[in-house]
């Protein structure tokens, strides 16, 4: 990864390719050796990375089309390519300047899918923004379940607590108190400002390539051991479902772990797509790490914290290390299973769980393995 920052002073594509360097540095490849990207749907192509590193014949491109979900659904295409035969060193990467470039209303305001029908039946009531729609999920929860804001805020918290362990993120120094969280501004309710994720200037990368060849490298490899994505009922629609907590992950996640052959209890660590504070609560649930209706008090009793039953982002997430749509939830989950987490390792991590989370739910998974 490039370090994360307010504004980069560079081009999202300067900042995808030296990620993209970077990664091939790690790996001990020449950055010739890549023959596949997979590009994030918003930010530089699979043709600016080609021309950028001069990559001399690259067989294989693809974009996947699942918002915040696609950096995850991406490792999948580039496992499948690997697996065909497509190509043999696929990229996936993440660039953005999403801070001092175009910021989240813009991006997601446009490319969203349903624009016609937010355009006409939902924008002339300021229903808007990416806050207010998935509000929606945590409100509906709160009446159904009894979530409560300090959950919310057991959450944020844990997600600083984590940042002040990792010098990269962008919240490292800048510890929070539940006193601080309750006096942040109204979003939307009932989101406060440090409910939702930072906006970050950045750019991740990772190689995948076949598991024989991964040995010869320079360093450890990491398994993709289960994938799998999964979309909503009307994925470009959320207030009309029949079921109206059930999304993508909730049918991507038991095939992405019956493919790894494991089940949710055997998964040390997870990164999840901590884009609000409720949609951790929400995919903890969806993902089979605890019953519907329970992850709130699975969070509020330390639950993800480190040293908890299930450490979650130990980076920091998307609330407090940055936001480069999940591609550093897959770095991180390497650093993790490499066992180069430092102060803020989960001690025999062997299973780390990674999830996506898109547009109004789509879903990706993916169970890494030492």
């Amino acid at each position: 990864m490039t370090e994360f920052s307010r504004a980069s002073g560079r081009s999202a594509e300067r900042l995808a390719v030296e990620a993209a360097t970077a990664a091939c540095a790690d790996a001990g490849l020449p950055t010739s050796a890549v023959d596949g990207i997979v590009p994030f749907p918003f930010g530089p192509s699979a043709e600016d990375l080609i021309a950028g590193l001069g990559l001399p014949d690259v067989t294989f491109t693809a974009v996947p089309h699942l918002g915040g979900a696609s950096t995850v659904a991406g490792l999948r295409l580039a496992a499948l390519a690997v697996a065909s035969g497509a190509a043999r060193c696929v990229l996936v990467f993440v660039a953005r300047n999403g801070r001092s470039g175009s910021r989240v209303e813009q991006r997601i305001g446009v490319l969203l899918p349903g624009q016609r029908y937010r355009r006409q039946l939902e924008h002339p009531h300021g229903f808007t923004t990416p806050a207010q729609w998935y509000s929606m999920f945590a409100r509906r929860h709160m009446h159904e379940f009894g979530t409560t804001r300090e959950h919310l805020g057991a959450v944020a918290l844990a997600m600083r607590a984590h940042a002040q362990l990792n010098p990269h993120a962008q919240m490292h120094g800048r510890p929070m108190t539940m006193e601080q969280y309750r006096g942040s501004r109204p979003i939307a309710e009932p989101y406060l400002l440090l409910d939702c994720c930072q906006e970050t200037d950045g750019a991740g990368a990772v190689l995948v390539v076949a598991a024989d060849r991964a040995r010869d490298l320079r360093r450890r490899p990491v398994h993709l051991a289960g994938l799998a994505e999964g979309h909503p009922d009307s994925p470009d629609d959320l207030v009309n479902r029949r079921d109206f907590f059930t999304v993508g992950l909730t049918r991507a996640a038991p095939r992405a772990f019956a493919m790894a052959g494991v089940t949710p209890a055997d998964v040390d660590a997870a990164m999840i797509y901590d884009c609000f504070t409720f949609e951790v609560i929400q995919q903890l649930e969806e993902a089979g790490f605890c019953a519907r209706g329970d992850g709130g008090p699975f969070v509020a009793d330390g639950g993800i914290a480190l040293g908890g039953r299930l450490p979650v982002n130990p980076h920091g997430g998307l609330l407090s290390d940055g936001h480069i749509a999940g591609m550093n939830h897959v770095v991180e989950a390497v650093v993790q299973l490499r066992g180069d987490g430092g102060a803020r390792q989960v001690p025999g991590a062997e299973v780390v769980a990674v999830t996506g989370w898109g547009d109004m739910g789509d879903g990706a998974i993916a169970v890494l393995t030492r």
